[in-house]
């Protein structure tokens, strides 16, 4: 899952950025509004996570700037503002949830999680296809009965499959859902993760679409 965390308090930004990559979540960080545009405008991100005191442009004229182009990102508002008028027009202006600095770690974890599972249209934590289940809480994966351990970037492949079973994706897409602006991404690297993942469920569990990509097909 790639994220953008817009966010001009630098102390605040690398303290979410570490702790969200330590979670497995890829993230870019930008410190103002107008950054923000033209990040969402050239990348695709699975989350916003939006302050609202932002140079060059507020957070408000950036969420309501994303709707209007029908961009339809789960948005969650991290701020200080607390009064119920700010909540109220950051919902209607678009934001699907809105958490008050300063928040316990925790908490933004588990709205982020609930966000995630909304978009997906999913009403529990845990993703299911065929014999493999995958815990978005816990982080576990199952297969046959089996735990299946995972590292960071193979885990966000297979979650990125698991959200679109049947789809192809490319390698492009796959390389936006793990890497960031600050990773150096190698020639084959996403291959290799794909070679690990069919080490450990199986050669045919990830099917390699000649010339467009990689798809998990849906159970017959």
């Amino acid at each position: 899952m790639r994220f953008l965390l817009v966010e001009d308090d630098s102390m605040v930004g690398e303290s979410l950025r570490k702790a969200l990559r330590q979670d497995g979540f890829t993230i870019d960080w930008v410190q103002d509004g107008r950054a923000a545009e033209v990040a969402l405008s050239s990348e695709t991100y699975d989350l916003l996570l939006l302050d609202l005191g932002l140079p060059s442009k507020s957070g408000l004229e950036v969420l309501r700037s994303v709707r209007q182009t029908g961009n339809r990102i789960p948005v969650l508002i991290l701020t200080a503002r607390d009064a119920v008028s700010d909540r109220i027009t950051g919902l209607d202006a678009g934001a699907d949830d809105y958490l008050i600095k300063p928040f316990d770690f925790d908490e933004l974890e588990a709205r982020i999680r609930a966000l995630l599972r909304r978009q997906a249209g999913r009403v529990d934590s845990v993703i299911r296809l065929g014999e493999l289940t995958l815990n978005t809480t816990s982080r576990e994966v199952h297969f046959k009965g089996q735990a299946v351990t995972l590292s960071g970037r193979e885990y966000a492949l297979l979650e990125a499959f698991l959200d679109r079973p049947g789809a192809v994706l490319s390698l492009a897409q796959l390389e936006e859902k793990i890497y960031g602006w600050d990773d150096e991404i190698g020639s084959n690297a996403v291959e290799v993760y794909i070679h690990g993942l069919r080490k450990k469920l199986g050669s045919d569990f990830i099917k390699n679409v000649r010339g467009v990509g990689y798809m998990v097909p849906k159970p017959q």
